[in-house]
């Protein structure tokens, strides 16, 4: 038996009134996901424990079967594995991001999603300003960056800027949890006040701004964390496996759990990411690993923009463009696939965060009898055979020979 694993990022939701009360997996047209979805067998997931943070970097670690509470160590150390960055066990790793802020109010987390050429430019500039020995910025994609500090301390508390749009950026500033913190609280956010200096006179920014785009005009740095002790899927399941993503974050788990990254040309973590591409990449990459965990990012950026429209569209070039394709291929494969579909987190266009609700999950296992569920959404699934799974449970679900459960 071989797996795939289809993750639409922060693709559930909450019911919206102006959709009369349903939620975009509702109202979205996936008629391949529904067929998937009266083939197999449904339920929910919780993916991020109460007492953690809603974030990607845990809910994708409980996905692959990880006990985040061992593992956790920020999202900051999977970008640096997927950037291959080395770190020392002191040093302390985290996001940087490029965002726009607007009477003095985060505007958003993203820059107005400000293209990698352009945020490479400001990331040099910045490390070349403000870099040093023991402070290093490394360029990634888009807006997501990576800071590295030589023997930092974690006694930090950091805001996600995607958690706080709108909000004055002074009351959300780094603050330290100990006075051992307080050294590295202070570093950051001199960085941050020292980057706007810097950014609001570039002349990448001006353009921007004369094109009426939003400007990079902040660095925000958060999810700090130390290298993580990590086993492989091959030692926790005995099974090879590959990651097929745009998202530094989510390469970086699959280079700390031993997959093989795949890049895709064209992929984007947006909208107008090269979904055909990545299906047919996880279709080929089925033949010589036994697992591929093939994430779309673009339903978690709509959900982030409160774009309840695009977020349906995404749903829709999911279902369409990834879904159908792999159902398709991997009907011909000679030797049999389970497929599984779900989102990570739930992002709700009305909070325009991450949320720790369960998400909906389906997971079709060849000749299994399916559990009469013919719709997938946040509602219908609460009907379905595995009621509510927790964590490791659903990939060791996923990975079960015993079909009796």
């Amino acid at each position: 038996m071989k797996y795939i694993i289809i993750l639409g990022d922060g693709m559930s939701d909450y019911p919206i009134e102006r959709l009369g009360g349903k939620t975009p997996l509702m109202v979205a047209n996936t008629p391949n996901i529904d067929d998937l979805c009266t083939k197999g067998r449904t339920g929910r997931l919780i993916t991020i424990p109460k007492d953690m943070p809603p974030g990607s970097e845990v809910a994708n670690l409980a996905v692959l079967g990880y006990d985040v509470h061992r593992v956790y160590q920020g999202r900051g150390v999977l970008e640096a594995a997927s950037m291959g960055v080395e770190l020392d066990p002191k040093d302390l790793a985290m996001r940087c991001n490029l965002i726009c802020i607007e009477d003095k109010k985060i505007k958003n987390h993203s820059a107005g999603h400000i293209t990698s050429v352009e945020a490479k430019v400001l990331i040099q500039r910045l490390n070349k300003e403000l870099g040093s020995k023991k402070i290093q910025f490394y360029p990634g994609v888009s807006y997501r960056h990576l800071l590295v500090l030589k023997k930092g301390n974690n006694d930090i508390q950091c805001t996600p800027p995607h958690d706080v749009p709108g909000t004055p950026f002074l009351q959300v500033m780094v603050k330290a949890t100990s006075k051992k913190g307080t050294k590295t609280a202070d570093l950051l956010n001199d960085l941050i006040f020292s980057s706007q200096s810097i950014l609001n006179v570039h002349p990448l920014n001006r353009n921007r701004k004369s094109e009426g785009k939003d400007p990079a005009n902040s660095i925000w740095m958060w999810a700090p964390g130390y290298k993580p002790k990590m086993k492989t899927l091959q030692e926790l399941f005995g099974i090879r496996g590959a990651v097929i993503s745009a998202v530094d974050l989510i390469n970086g788990l699959g280079v700390y759990a031993g997959m093989k990254v795949i890049p895709v040309e064209g992929a984007t973590g947006l909208y107008d990411t090269n979904y055909e591409g990545k299906a047919r990449a996880a279709v080929n990459a089925l033949k010589e690993v036994d697992l591929v965990y093939l994430h779309i990012e673009a339903s978690d950026e709509a959900g982030h923009e409160g774009d309840v429209d695009l977020k349906i569209k995404t749903i829709e070039y999911l279902d369409k463009r990834v879904v159908q394709t792999i159902m398709n291929e991997t009907e011909e494969m000679e030797e049999e696939v389970a497929i599984a579909v779900l989102p990570d987190h739930p992002t709700p266009c009305e909070v325009r965060t991450h949320v720790h609700d369960p998400v909906p999950f389906i997971i079709y296992h060849p000749g299994e009898e399916p559990d009469g569920v013919d719709h997938y959404d946040e509602v219908s699934v609460e009907e379905g055979y595995y009621g509510t799974l927790e964590g490791e449970q659903f990939i060791k679900t996923l990975l079960s020979t015993d079909r009796s459960r």
